[in-house]
């Protein structure tokens, strides 16, 4: 469970494989971009973190666009995002 911290976007999941970040939402007046929302993780420079009541990671892309993500298990996105950014 997360939620998109980009203009009032609550709710929805993220998923995380050895190729992408996907955030995906069923909510009818998000915009299509962010209803599901692929980050390659070619494409992810970095990844920041806050502490905001809720753990934020703001993703860090190599084109300039950042991404903030509310993502409660923290712990354990860090585990799996660096095995699968290794490979």
């Amino acid at each position: 469970m997360c939620s998109l911290c980009h203009n009032g976007i609550l709710g929805g999941g993220v998923y995380l494989d050895n190729q992408a970040v996907t955030y995906r939402t069923q909510k009818l007046t998000v915009s299509e971009k962010y209803k599901n929302l692929i980050l390659p993780l070619n494409e992810i420079k970095g990844i920041s973190w806050k502490w905001i009541v809720f753990p934020v990671a703001k993703f860090h892309m190599k084109n300039g666009e950042c991404y903030k993500i509310i993502i409660f298990n923290k712990w354990r996105f860090n585990k799996y995002f660096q095995k699968y950014s290794e490979n």
